[in-house]
């Protein structure tokens, strides 16, 4: 039996999960994106909120959205060490986002919102790429 007669035998990913891989790749860029650009509009004070500003929150979030665009890379090109920093960032935003919920009482709104935000889109980011680093 030949590898075209046994797709199980394949050893080049799926389209299914190169297609998931792409999702997650995108998402974790953007999130990188958007957190560079609104984090680094409020440290260069070209948009001050309306609500108290953390200082080390927008610095984290600005350093974290660098982090996952080299994240985006990697899981494009399906690096091993990808799994890694997937993690980390979820873990830390997680780390992050208990703290502000419930141990910082001059926290906005807002930014728990949006770190629960980012929460949300890196647990999506490790799911669909889950299976594929997981084997």
């Amino acid at each position: 039996m030949t590898n075209i007669d046994n797709p199980k035998s394949k050893k080049s990913p799926s389209l299914r999960e190169g297609f998931r891989r792409g999702i997650a790749a995108i998402l974790a860029l953007l999130i990188g994106i958007m957190s560079i650009i609104s984090g680094s509009m409020v440290l260069l004070n070209y948009n001050i909120p309306d609500y108290n500003v953390i200082n080390w929150l927008v610095v984290y979030n600005v350093i974290l959205g660098g982090i996952s665009i080299v994240a985006a890379i990697l899981i494009w090109k399906n690096n091993t060490s990808a799994r890694k920093i997937m993690l980390a960032i979820l873990i830390s935003h997680l780390l992050v986002f208990l703290y502000l919920y419930f141990l910082n009482q001059e926290v906005a709104l807002e930014s728990i919102k949006a770190m629960g935000f980012r929460v949300s889109i890196w647990t999506v980011i490790f799911l669909l790429t889950y299976k594929k680093v997981n084997n």
